[in-house]
């Protein structure tokens, strides 16, 4: 398949790619077939960084050019202005911009739940550091520098504030920031990431807690049971019998209503909002 005149990958490699991969290849190859090497930018320079991604166009790249630069390119989007040296870095061979400037122009620019998803992961990438380990105190000043680049710019820095003011790197997953946006758009408020539940077998994580109607909330997405690195030799069957086991300890020990929900329930709003009914969980008035 090709890629870029003269570029191409494997039809059936990029068919099984994540978006985010195939995003960093559309990268790899504009910079392998450009004379002056392109600065990457926006939901492009997440995925370099190695970000999750929520719904990315995944045939085009973000490029920041100077004013001067004529023209334009097919499959690149071009966001005019220069940027400072300390703003860019090398990722996977290619330049982008800083973690910190990615995610304050995600935040101004992308729609809340792609620009949370993105905020989430680059918090959790520097920030987590193992299960229930999170330097809130490091992500708030990381937060504060990607605030205060956003607010250098003359668009967004107000959609800036309110990404970063609801992100938080203990969402382990895009689907777990944006079923939090979902629940935030139902009404919800308060949030508790990575509940700790200590049972009989040992101490496990909840994803997220909802205090308001003491209900806990699992993102099921299918890498679990299909990713090597998650499942390690495992079954989807044996996995799943896991899962089972550990949502019943933790009902058990926690008398809470525990719903689980998956890609197809935070499409929309009222799509969680179905889901969660389901098993009796409404939103606060």
């Amino acid at each position: 398949m090709r890629v870029r005149p003269g570029l191409f990958v494997q039809g059936e490699a990029w068919g099984s790619a994540t978006p985010e991969c195939r995003v960093a290849t559309l990268a790899t190859a504009l910079d392998r077939s450009s004379q002056r090497r392109p600065l990457f930018s926006g939901e492009t320079a997440a995925a370099l960084h190695g970000l999750g991604l929520y719904l990315p166009a995944t045939d085009r790249v973000h490029v920041i050019s100077p004013e001067h630069r004529p023209g334009s390119v097919l499959g690149v989007v071009r966001h005019r202005g220069d940027i400072a040296v300390a703003d860019v870095v090398e990722r996977a061979a290619v330049l982008c911009t800083s973690l910190e400037r990615t995610v304050a122009d995600s935040a101004r620019t992308l729609t809340f739940d792609r620009a949370v998803t993105i905020a989430d992961a680059a918090l959790r990438l520097r920030f987590v550091t193992g299960p229930g380990r999170y330097d809130i105190e490091a992500a708030a000043a990381f937060k504060e520098s990607c605030l205060a680049i956003a607010r250098q710019s003359a668009h967004g820095a107000w959609r800036a504030e309110r990404v970063l003011s609801f992100a938080d790197g203990r969402a382990q997953l895009p689907g777990e920031s944006v079923g939090r946006v979902r629940m935030r758009e139902l009404g919800f408020t308060r949030f508790i990431l990575q509940v700790p539940i200590v049972t009989a077998r040992g101490r496990f994580f909840v994803d997220i807690g909802l205090p308001e109607v003491d209900a806990l909330t699992e993102f099921d997405g299918t890498i679990k049971y299909v990713d090597g690195s998650l499942t390690r030799g495992r079954s989807a069957a044996d996995i799943l019998d896991t899962e089972k086991q550990r949502e019943d300890l933790v009902r058990g020990v926690t008398q809470s209503r525990f719903v689980r929900y998956g890609w197809p329930h935070i499409g929309t709003a009222r799509d969680l909002g179905r889901r969660f009914a389901q098993f009796g969980i409404s939103p606060p008035r």
